[in-house]
């Protein structure tokens, strides 16, 4: 089954979650090993990929825009998750292929959910692969 993410639930529709920078990526990717308790060291190596997406998102990129729709900045807590996710998943349903907005686990960086209801989702074409075999340094204001 799909994993779920901050923007959907597996389940209801796959994500596929881009970061604006490596740094976000690293940042986003520490987050997660946070939240499950799990060190850096077991997971490299790992791939970093590149995607370039023409896509038509909704843009969730700031806290006004994320207030409109009821939800605060988002924090680096899969308890705060669910009300995300309604609002994704109501993204979804009217036609948006992702939505736009700000990173977790690093202020002032953004992330992209794309509903991948096909792989790769139509309008996201990799560009690019490389392999991290080394733990990456923690981006510098990275939340976890």
């Amino acid at each position: 089954m799909p994993a779920d993410g901050r923007w959907q639930r597996g389940d209801v529709v796959p994500g596929l979650y881009l970061a604006d920078s490596i740094e976000t990526a690293t940042a986003e990717w520490y987050r997660a090993l946070a939240e499950w308790g799990l060190a850096p060291q077991d997971h490299v190596p790992y791939d970093h990929h590149e995607w370039h997406v023409d896509l038509r998102l909704a843009d969730l990129s700031n806290p006004d825009r994320l207030l409109r729709v009821a939800l605060p900045s988002p924090s680096p807590d899969r308890s705060t998750w669910p009300s995300f996710q309604r609002v994704g998943e109501q993204l979804w349903r009217e036609g948006w292929a992702g939505v736009v907005a700000p990173s977790a686990a690093r202020p002032g960086a953004l992330v992209v959910c794309v509903f991948a209801d096909t792989w790769p989702p139509a309008g996201c074409e990799p560009i690019k692969a490389s392999t991290v075999v080394a733990v990456p340094p923690p981006p510098r204001g990275m939340l976890t």
